[in-house]
């Protein structure tokens, strides 16, 4: 385990940084709404990774970044309905095909959001349980089953200072025991049937986060 105390917290993009970094070479992955998306411009040259996205296309590149003599093509985007690129060798189809892929095992690795993480790598990124919330579960159940790993990207803590990462999810499950990884801006954790294991902190220690947190932690 790696402490780094004069790094950290992580800021998003340094995260993305981060969570592209370990994504292996050519592997195929999909990208989930909001800040998972941001991976794909921390994608480096010949990675050979494929980005999947659930509304129909393997080839995604980078965010669209539009001007004068290249306008953003309003039919290319990500899940988030974010204007997007295409790689050369880029190919679209049904939205049934995409699930299909999503759901018959076909991905290497998919990155999500979370309300809240378990130790043992429940999933909860769907819904809080408030009444005056909207669910919003997408293709999130199916890639959380369906993916071969899981990857998730959010802050450790809620802005009323609860831990995201928990003994066990008190928000409606997306997915039991689905996730592999959790990448926080302060830590990053393997979790699954073992509980969690620290990797690596940035600008905390791994006594700071025992005291904070109310699961075992391995190193």
């Amino acid at each position: 385990m790696n402490e780094h105390l004069d790094r950290g917290p992580r800021s998003k993009d340094e995260l993305a940084a981060d969570v592209a970094r370990d994504i292996p070479h050519g592997a195929f992955v999909n990208l989930g709404i909001g800040q998972p998306t941001t991976v794909a411009d921390h994608l480096p040259v010949g990675s050979g990774v494929v980005l999947h996205t659930e509304n129909g296309m393997l080839g995604m590149g980078p965010l669209a970044h539009g001007g004068p003599h290249d306008p953003i093509d309003p039919d290319l985007t990500n899940a988030g309905k974010v204007p997007v690129t295409a790689l050369p060798g880029a190919s679209y189809f049904h939205h049934a095909d995409s699930f299909a892929m999503m759901r018959g095992g076909h991905l290497d690795v998919c990155v999500l959001g979370a309300f809240q993480v378990s130790a043992t790598g429940d999933l909860a990124n769907w819904h809080t349980g408030e009444p005056d919330a909207i669910p919003a579960v997408g293709g999130a159940m199916d890639l959380a089953i369906g993916a071969k790993q899981v990857f998730v990207m959010m802050t450790l803590f809620a802005k009323d200072g609860s831990a995201k990462l928990v003994p066990g999810c008190t928000y409606p499950l997306t997915g039991v025991g689905c996730v592999d990884r959790v990448y926080t801006d302060v830590a990053t954790f393997e979790v699954g049937p073992q509980g969690a294991r620290v990797l690596e902190t940035f600008g905390t220690s791994y006594d700071d986060l025992l005291a904070r947190l109310d699961v075992p932690l391995g190193r």
